[in-house]
């Protein structure tokens, strides 16, 4: 397997909003620095994401020497200072409560008159230890933030290039909101790989992606447009996982921080 390059690093500070391009990222246990740090919840504590308020991918959330700062279109920004000492709450995330830190009834009322309805903005503190499932990433101990299910969100270029041969019109990778996006790989060469390093850090790819309608939505405006899963179904289809699959999902193997860059070679280990 010829080495591949990091193409994309994105960062997605607040989960189901929008993501930021980097040109470097640290990278810790729990992923990119600062990626899904901060979650959209409802009044029960439930996470809100872009399956149920497709509006979330025009919210623009930027890390800030404070915390946080939130911006939409017509709307003045919020900054948002880092909740250290706000209120403890457990939240819901796929069924699986982790607590948080509440960011104020600033940021909820902002939120919830941007998009009328009672929402609340929580932030995962450094310590708290939510792991991925053991059963993909090898251990109970492995950490991962607000995302679905585990640090890392990697894909390739060249499988959407694939993909969107077989659509009626092309998309772009932002519709799989992938935190790495690699280049010079044959088109689903992820699937077979186990372990790659990049820069100086190891990622282990542990477990395919499933696909929800998230990929359906325009991640401009969050309207639904050009739906991938039909051409998906024909021929990425994982009955074990009962879903389509796209993506890889991955977990950090290296023992202590690392950086990422843009261009970096990426060194197929396993």
């Amino acid at each position: 397997m010829n080495n591949g390059r990091l193409d994309e690093i994105v960062l997605y500070p607040v989960k189901s909003a929008r993501g930021i391009a980097l040109g470097s990222a640290t990278v810790g246990a729990r992923g990119l620095c600062g990626d899904r740090d901060w979650m959209v919840v409802d009044p029960r504590g439930r996470f809100v994401t872009q399956r149920t308020l497709g509006g979330l991918a025009r919210l623009a959330a930027t890390p800030s020497a404070e915390g946080l700062v939130l911006q939409l279109a017509s709307r003045d920004p919020l900054v948002i200072p880092l909740p250290i000492d706000g209120r403890r709450c457990d939240v819901d995330v796929w069924g699986e409560r982790v607590w948080a830190r509440d960011a104020g009834d600033a940021a909820a009322n902002w939120l919830s008159l941007v998009y009328g309805e009672a929402l609340r903005l929580v932030w995962m503190p450094p310590d708290v230890l939510r792991p991925a499932d053991p059963d993909y990433a090898g251990s109970a101990e492995v950490p991962v933030s607000f995302a679905d299910g585990f640090p890392i969100l990697l894909t390739n270029r060249a499988s959407l290039n694939d993909l969107n041969e077989r659509l009626p019109a092309p998309i772009p990778m932002n519709r799989f909101r992938p935190n790495l996006v690699i280049a010079d790989w044959p088109a689903f060469a992820e699937d077979d790989i186990r372990l790659i390093r990049c820069g100086d850090v190891e990622i282990e790819l542990v477990k395919p992606c499933t696909r929800c309608k998230i990929p359906a939505l325009d991640q401009q405006t969050g309207d639904l447009s050009t739906d991938p899963t039909p051409a998906l179904k024909a021929y990425r289809y994982d009955a074990a996982l009962r879903g389509v699959t796209f993506g890889v999902n991955a977990v950090i193997r290296s023992r202590s921080s690392g950086m990422l860059r843009l261009g970096d070679s990426v060194h197929v280990l396993a």
